[in-house]
């Protein structure tokens, strides 16, 4: 068996892209790597928020659509996003951050027995700052254009929280098909790590029964996890199979390779390569400055762009 290296990227809906863009960059500090379209329906955009590259492990990710409604929370969903910072300083930079720009936050507590400081976006995603073990994605990069001072920026994606009916069926799947290890739990809750001691490739399962979640603005599309590269994602690709799960089969991203099933759950994962990532059409210097599109739509461009609306702010 292979070992998950950790958190690939994260998936989002929201409803307008102009106010996503202002927030996950000048209010996060995140940079903008990635301005593309949804490759199954290209009409909409999609976009992509991490460090200066755009590392696997760093990467949040935005479908804009703008019929969609409201978010009716629920069970057997994703429902919480963990971002890393370094130290609890950075939890009081960006509590004070928070309260100078408006942003729905909480006192600084503690989740995942880590420190930590809860918020949400203007359209209701639910997220959490934790300070890190020290440790980060090792390739995460410093984004010097950033708002947000060096020593207290988000280094990537943390505790990802999913709520779920059947927890030990979720519990089994990550254990048996991906090799996480089981850190604590109790008869409500399971904490899950596929690196032990890692927080980037961790997974907090809760229980909760009651109506499914039904997704809008504001709410979490599916959790990319990782593997190096074409044999890792094959091999998985037969596992996914073998247990009796619908894999829609390998499909080439471009900016990497990729399946995604469905747990018992309903949960939506994706299996996702480290490469060949977002410079693969274009610069470091000006990534995420203007819309990319893959080859195969390329030729549609002036179809794509006539249908999208700038996003940057007036």
């Amino acid at each position: 068996m292979y070992t998950i290296p950790g958190h690939h990227h994260i998936s989002m809906i929201t409803k307008e892209a102009k106010p996503t863009n202002r927030f996950y960059r000048d209010i996060l500090g995140l940079r903008r790597v990635k301005m593309t379209v949804n490759q199954d329906s290209p009409t909409m955009y999609h976009l992509f928020y991490g460090d200066r590259t755009g590392s696997p492990g760093t990467e949040l990710s935005f479908f804009e659509i703008p019929a969609s409604g409201r978010t009716y929370r629920g069970t057997n969903a994703i429902t919480k996003i963990g971002l890393l910072v370094p130290s609890e300083e950075s939890l009081k930079y960006w509590k004070a951050r928070f309260e100078e720009l408006g942003v729905k936050h909480g006192d600084i507590t503690t989740y995942a027995n880590k420190p930590a400081l809860f918020f949400e976006d203007a359209e209701g995603l639910r997220m959490v700052l934790l300070v890190s073990n020290g440790e980060k994605v090792d390739h995460w990069e410093t984004w010097e254009k950033s708002s947000v001072p060096v020593e207290h920026q988000i280094q990537g994606m943390g505790s990802v929280e999913i709520t779920v009916r059947r927890l030990e069926k979720l519990v089994k799947t990550l254990t048996d098909l991906f090799g996480y290890t089981e850190v604590s739990r109790t008869e409500e809750e399971a904490i899950l790590q596929s690196v032990q001691g890692e927080v980037f490739g961790e997974i907090v399962v809760k229980f909760l029964d009651g109506p499914t979640e039904r997704p809008g603005r504001g709410s979490i599309h599916h959790l990319a996890i990782r593997v190096k590269d074409d044999e890792e994602l094959e091999y998985y690709d037969k596992q996914v199979r073998a247990r009796g799960f619908h894999s829609s089969g390998i499909v080439d991203r471009y900016y990497f390779k990729s399946l995604y099933f469905r747990e018992s759950n309903g949960i939506l994962f994706e299996i996702a390569t480290d490469g060949p990532g977002f410079t693969i059409d274009g610069e470091i210097e000006n990534l995420g400055e203007q819309l990319d599109l893959p080859p195969f739509l390329e030729g549609r461009r002036a179809e794509i762009e006539n249908i999208l609306q700038p996003i940057e702010e007036d």
